[in-house]
């Protein structure tokens, strides 16, 4: 059944267009058919995908790296079911994520149509806005409003859900109702911070000693003008997982190798765009002792989770630093010079020597490649004018400082694994001329590793490498410190290489140190392609060493958990 040029499957894709979407990630349906065709005669590409939640995570992934909105189309019932891990973490990550479905058509509802259920009432916990549309006439307005809710005008972005009833997407909108306001993008707000309280954080942070600035996903869009806020402060700095190459690591302010000492040692403590997750102790004194926060963000939900600031700043967040360096003028900053220069000094120490034993890391007891010597052999590999995607449990924390790119994505404060593969699609076909590397362990591997048909379909420029250590390694090595039986951890040194080789990706298993350096420029230069290096499984992560794997009741980490027992017993 052809779908007219006036209908609402027509009016949706032509707003999209009109909102700069390039392409949307998606499976098929015959409940979402007319407007699958409706992006194609609009020239909006299909990217179409083995499984709905790995759509959702290319759209997040694009809306991460990008700012701009993620599109995802899925179909319904299962279709939507599918969809929702991946929009589950887009919610927590606070990604401007649109979903797109269809529904049983309006004479078929509450009847046993074939996959009718309400999708909306079902996704309302996790998004910000669900609606199923099924008066042709509301089209446009619903839909400019689920845009704007993702976006976050008015509030936290995160994902949209929005359906409509198949023969909804086929009805006409009545030509008085395709009005402009609704289909046209609109400019993003960006919130100016009160003055008042920019002249309360610069008192603050100006005569504090120990300031330790740490940022998070709210900082991505204004990497220069924290940069130039370090540099006027003369703060350090930590990164988080959510803003990975926001700042070089070579920038001065960067004493990552030193969390520990800083995060208990600061007398301020200021957030950009960052909750006061598990990832940050809670923000607990037991872990940041009798420090003051200052929190600013565009989002009030990371200024006021856990910890309250002594100054908080709901506002567009590169504006809000920019008003604090022009508001400090000429006034000197207090920060203690030694204190500040002690953790740099113990940060390049404590990097350089990471970097000499990652490289000459010993094999295994089993004779395989340690996993850092694979790292150290991409980082030489890739550089750090590339998006680097990591991905997995026991093999991310290896990674999360193992490698370092300008652009990088991981599994984020959902815990999410699995993302590795869509997010690596999604990020090699908006930067098609940049290395995009997944570097992803074999558990985590697997749960899209179908999307691999997916890569070499559309011809996704991405390089995955399999850190192969057969098994769920962080929990195999809980099993045996805590309770000296392994149970259903272990998995096959399956050959994923002969996998992707099935599906025409260009594909290799590297199992000898020597082997592995020419099989890499070999991959860079035929990708999309998979690497299948198999490690060892006696190294153990940084996670796995600190009671992450057997959840403590107060904190994530077991010796946070032991601070906070002390602390709460004064």
């Amino acid at each position: 059944m052809k779908v007219s040029a006036d209908s609402v499957a027509a009016m949706v894709a032509k707003v999209l267009k009109q909102r700069g979407v390039k392409r949307v990630f998606a499976l098929c349906g015959g409940h979402i058919m007319p407007l699958w065709m409706r992006l194609d005669a609009e020239g909006i590409a299909i990217i179409d995908v083995r499984d709905e939640r790995g759509a959702v995570h290319m759209a997040q992934a694009h809306a991460e790296l990008t700012g701009d909105l993620g599109v995802a189309l899925v179909t319904a019932g299962p279709g939507v079911t599918n969809a929702i891990t991946g929009i589950a973490n887009a919610n927590v990550s606070r990604a401007p994520v649109l979903i797109l479905s269809g529904a049983s058509p309006r004479p078929q509802e509450n009847r046993g149509g074939l996959q009718d259920m309400d999708q909306s009432q079902l996704l309302r916990p996790i998004t910000r806005y669900a609606r199923t549309v099924r008066e042709p006439s509301l089209a446009l307005a619903e839909l400019d409003e689920a845009i704007s809710c993702a976006l976050g005008e008015g509030g936290v972005p995160g994902p949209a859900f929005i359906d409509f009833p198949v023969d909804t997407l086929r009805a006409s909108v009545p030509e008085a109702l395709r009005m402009a306001e609704h289909m046209t993008a609109k400019p993003r707000v960006r919130a100016l911070p009160d003055p008042d309280r920019i002249a309360a954080a610069v008192d603050l942070l100006w005569s504090a000693r120990r300031v330790l600035v740490i940022s998070g996903r709210g900082a991505r869009q204004a990497g220069p003008e924290l940069s130039a806020f370090l540099d006027r402060l003369g703060a350090v700095y930590l990164d988080t997982g959510e803003s990975r190459g926001v700042i070089p690591d070579d920038h001065p302010a960067v004493i990552g190798a030193m969390r520990g000492a800083a995060m208990g040692d600061a007398d301020v403590v200021l957030t950009v765009g960052r909750k006061l997750d598990f990832q940050l102790g809670f923000g607990s004194p037991a872990v940041f002792g009798a420090a003051q926060f200052v929190r600013i963000s565009d989002a009030a939900a990371e200024v006021r989770d856990n910890r309250r600031g002594a100054v908080e700043i709901v506002a567009d967040v590169a504006a809000t630093l920019g008003a604090l360096v022009e508001a400090a003028g000429n006034r000197a900053s207090a920060i203690d010079p030694a204190w500040a220069g002690k953790l740099r000094d113990g940060h390049r120490s404590r990097a350089a020597k990471l970097r000499q034993s990652m490289a000459a890391a010993p094999a295994g007891a089993d004779g395989r490649l340690h996993p850092n010597r694979l790292l150290a052999a991409l980082q030489d590999a890739v550089g750090r004018d590339a998006v680097v995607i990591n991905d997995g449990g026991d093999f991310l924390a290896f990674g999360r400082v193992g490698l370092s790119a300008d652009a990088m994505l991981d599994p984020g404060p959902f815990g999410c694994i699995g993302v590795g593969v869509p997010y690596g699609i999604a990020a090699s076909l908006e930067y098609p001329d940049k290395p995009v590397l997944v570097a992803t362990g074999d558990g985590a591997f697997g749960f899209n590793a179908i999307e691999i048909d997916t890569a070499v379909r559309h011809k996704a420029p991405v390089l995955i490498v399999v850190a192969n250590n057969g098994a769920w390694q962080i929990e195999v090595h809980d099993q045996e410190e805590t309770h000296g039986k392994v149970v259903g951890t272990r998995l096959q040194h399956s050959d994923h290489a002969m996998m992707a080789r099935a599906f025409g990706m260009h594909g290799e298993r590297v199992e000898r140190e020597e082997d592995l350096a020419p099989a890499i420029a070999r991959a860079l230069a035929n990708r999309p392609a998979l690497l299948d290096v198999v490690v060892t499984s006696d190294a153990v992560s940084s996670d796995g060493k600190s009671g992450l794997a057997w959840v403590p009741d107060l904190q994530p980490l077991a010796a946070w958990d032991e601070a906070e027992r002390a602390w709460r017993q004064g």
